[in-house]
This record gives C-alpha cells, structure tokens and sequence, in this order.
C-alpha cells in the first residue's frame, strides 16, 4: 500500500462507471466534478442507518444540506446480513431501491467482495485510514468502531457486573439480553467477546466458548431470549443489555433523567468492533454513492461521528492535526476511561469469519435459545440466514 496514495482523474458518466465496476478502479477525482456529477444523479440511498446510531441524523441531514441531494433511508433498523442480502438481489434485476452504499460489519463486507457484491473506490483520505481497517484494492474500508459493553439499568440493578463471568451469578436471573440477532454484527461479537474472556484470550477457542457461556446463562435463567433494545432495558425486560457502547452512551444522553444508565466495559474480553463502508457493484447512482464516501470520510462527518459517541476510523489523523474540538476530547476519554483494565483486541478478518461460521451453525445446538422479536412474536432469529430473517422486529436503537 502506497501511503499518500492519490489520483486525479475525471469522473466519468454513470454508465461508463457502471464498467469500471468490473474493468478497474474508479478513483477520488476533483471534488468539483464529483459534485456535479452527483447532483446531476439528484438521489442517494441508503440501507441500516438509524439516525440516532453514531450520529448518523446529523451526517445525513449534513450531506443534503451541504450537497442537495435526496436521501432515501431504507431499512434503518436492519443488519447486515439483510443489507448484504439486499444488493445481492440487484446482481440479477436492477430496482430504484437498490442501496448505493452499505454499512456493515467488517467480516459481512470481505464476503460481499469475494460474492462481487462491491466495487472498489478510494476516498481522497484513503492515507490517513489505517492499513488494518481497509481492504487494499480499496473496496471496503472502516469509517468507525466500538467495543463491547454491559449496559446497566441502575434504577433495577443494583450490583454492577464488571466482567463476562459475573452474568451467570443468581443476581441476574431474568436479565441478561443481546441488543441484536445472530444474523447481525453486534450479537456475533458479544458472543464471541464474551468466549474470548473465557478462553483467557485465545482467540481460537472464543467463538465456542462464548456459546458454552450463553448457554450455561440460559441453564440458569439469566438469558432472556428476545432481541433486547432500549426499551427492553427500561421496562425491566433486560435490564443488563450487551451492545457497542457508543449504543449505550446515546441511550445514557437520551434517557438522562429518566433512567439511570450504567456502562461497564468488562475486564476482559474487550473486542473492538469496525463497520465498513462500501458501494454496491450495482448503485443506481454511482457518482452520489462516491461523493457520500468522500463526505464519511471528511473531517466533518468524522467529527460527527465522534460527537456521535463512536471512534471515527480517522481519530489518530483529527488528533495529531488537532481538528478535534475541546468539547469532543471529552467524548474520547468517555471510552476509555470506562473501567477496563485490557486493551480492546481488533480481530481479523479470519478471525471473524470463522467465529460468525462457527457461532450461527452452532448456536441452536449448543445455546438451545431460540430468539424471540420483543413483542414476543416468532424471529425465526438467529437460526438462519433468510431473506426475512433481519428486519422482522422493528427495533428502535
């Protein structure tokens, strides 16, 4: 990988872009031509982005605003397998609804690439994105992480966990709760977060020990067997909910005085979670899809993504140019001075495929648990990777 990499080229019709998704790489060109190109599209979507996950309101309402283009939110609430699921269906039959961009969990956007899924774009900050969250041929790159966290209703529990371990004693019957379905980035890396904590950091035996741990919770009552959200954590259902914690830290911000909110990063098992960006191989609007990466990846949108509560990919790069503002340096030591005593482990690709394999075909077997909408209606979650399996329970973020 060639640090400072930039190309300066023109940007071409949507049609001839369509090509260079399979003849070679298209690449950041002047921002002038990129823009008019884009408006001249009129129209972005977008698939999986709540508005009140990592800022993603203000980004989005930042890009129209600065840009005038229309924005259609597909699906905020999906994961990603449904996203993946969703481009995949344009390989063949081409819709208006087709999404331009993804956000999904680094090991669902290697797949999408191997499955041809993507095409390869490089943003004009391509340098200062680090080596180990970007794909090199530049068709997948991380935009934001986080770590996985307990979060605690103080106002109904009154003994804070402080590590994985901690879930099974008898305090925590009727509480424990996955803020997601296996189908989804997040509940795959509370498992497995929580076997790398039992398997005192061997990452090889993490995936199967993480579903020896939620099962031993489930033998004991404390899994509750329904995709927990902030409601459920309110209302008692699961009052200890497992989530990335800049989740929890919006839910703090938003029910302040409302509920009490406790975040407890645990001891071990600390795994820090990237979501890629990506552009479908079969956009609708190429050029928008390319000028949305450029804005994600600007200081503006990074900025945001911090103010957000998430660690934008770019942090090292806004700090040593000392762009990050007083009051955001506050949201940085938020995150790490949340009590843990490891440093977050960044897994490989490999790393998470083979947990994602070996946890969604084991976990019927080995869980036993099978994972109820919040309204207590049927998920088919997490048993299967289906057309309809994510996006059954709306559930607010």
């Amino acid at each position: 990988m060639k640090m400072g990499w930039r190309a300066n080229c023109l940007v071409m019709p949507s049609a001839a872009l369509a090509l260079l998704t399979f003849t070679g790489m298209a690449s950041a060109g002047p921002m002038d031509e990129l823009v008019a190109t884009a408006k001249a599209e009129a129209k972005l979507t977008v698939i999986a982005l709540p508005r009140d996950w990592c800022g993603y309101g203000v980004i989005i309402d930042g890009f129209k605003a600065k840009y005038g283009l229309t924005i259609n939110e597909l699906l905020p609430d999906a994961g990603s397998a449904k996203v993946i699921d969703t481009i995949r269906k344009a390989r063949n039959a081409t819709d208006p609804q087709t999404p331009d961009v993804i956000d999904v969990g680094l090991s669902f956007a290697s797949s999408a690439k191997r499955d041809g899924l993507l095409q390869p774009y490089k943003v004009a900050t391509w340098a200062a994105i680090p080596d180990a969250a970007k794909d090199a041929d530049g068709y997948w790159y991380g935009g934001y992480y986080g770590t996985i966290a307990f979060e605690v209703n103080a106002d109904i529990v009154t003994k804070m966990p402080t590590d994985w371990a901690d879930l099974a004693s008898r305090d925590y019957r009727n509480a424990v709760g996955l803020a997601g379905d296996l189908a989804s980035n997040q509940a795959i890396q509370s498992v497995f977060a929580a076997g790398l904590s039992a398997a005192n950091g061997g990452v090889d035996h993490a995936a199967d020990q993480g579903m020896k741990l939620f099962a031993d919770l489930n033998r004991k009552g404390n899994f509750v067997p329904i995709v927990g959200n902030s409601d459920s954590l309110v209302d008692g259902r699961t009052p200890i909910l497992i989530r990335w914690d800049y989740l929890a830290l919006g839910d703090r911000e938003r029910l302040r005085g409302k509920t009490r909110i406790e975040i407890v990063r645990p001891k071990t098992g600390v795994v820090a979670g990237v979501y890629a960006q990506a552009i479908s191989a079969f956009a609708p609007h190429p050029n928008a899809a390319r000028l949305w990466i450029e804005y994600l990846y600007s200081d503006e949108a990074q900025l945001a993504f911090l103010n957000g509560h998430c660690h934008p990919i770019r942090v090292a790069d806004l700090m040593r140019s000392g762009k990050v503002p007083a009051g955001l340096g506050g949201t940085l030591a938020q995150f790490r001075g949340s009590g843990t005593e490891a440093d977050p482990l960044f897994p490989t690709l490999e790393q998470q495929e083979k947990a994602t394999e070996i946890i969604t075909k084991g976990w019927e077997g080995v869980v036993g648990a099978k994972i109820q909408c919040p309204d207590g209606s049927p998920s088919g979650i997490p048993m299967v990777f289906n057309e309809s399996a994510v996006g059954l329970c709306a559930i607010p973020q």
